[in-house]
């Protein structure tokens, strides 16, 4: 078997492992494996095929993790509207007590409320920022 087969070989069965595992750090290095099959298709020395492997898959985990590290943090599961369907809607307070708590009716049943936002609750429109157990936090 010719070196560059061997090397498209390594790279198939890293992305197996990263299909398996979920972890993308796994596919930037077998973009790596794959760099350093190309250099042995191209009839480099194995040094050269080794060296354009660490280079290409270290500048791919490099490249992925600054931009991982430039994207906005994910909401709390509890204030993310794709894991509560329920955050983002609105609903109507009609008063608040002195804690900044209320009921609400929402989808057809009473809820807790509560105040989240900043400043002094008052009644009106209001949006479902997050969800506490069955209790819903509310902001302007």
């Amino acid at each position: 078997m010719s070196p560059a087969v061997l090397w498209w070989i390594a790279t198939a069965l890293l992305v197996l492992a990263e299909l398996t595992t979920g972890t993308f750090y796994l596919l930037m290095v077998s973009l790596g494996l794959a760099g350093g099959a190309l250099a042995a298709q191209a009839g480099l020395a194995l040094s050269a095929q080794l060296l354009t492997a660490a280079l290409v898959g270290g500048a791919a985990v490099v490249a992925w993790h600054l931009y991982r590290a430039r994207q906005p943090a994910p909401p709390s599961p509890s204030a993310n509207h794709d894991v509560h369907l329920d955050v983002g809607e609105r609903v109507a307070v009609t008063a608040w007590d002195g804690a900044g708590r209320s009921r609400v009716h929402y989808r057809g049943a009473d809820w807790q409320a509560r105040w989240v936002g900043t400043g002094t609750p008052e009644p009106g429109e209001h949006v479902i920022r997050a969800l506490d157990g069955n209790e819903l936090l509310l902001g302007r």
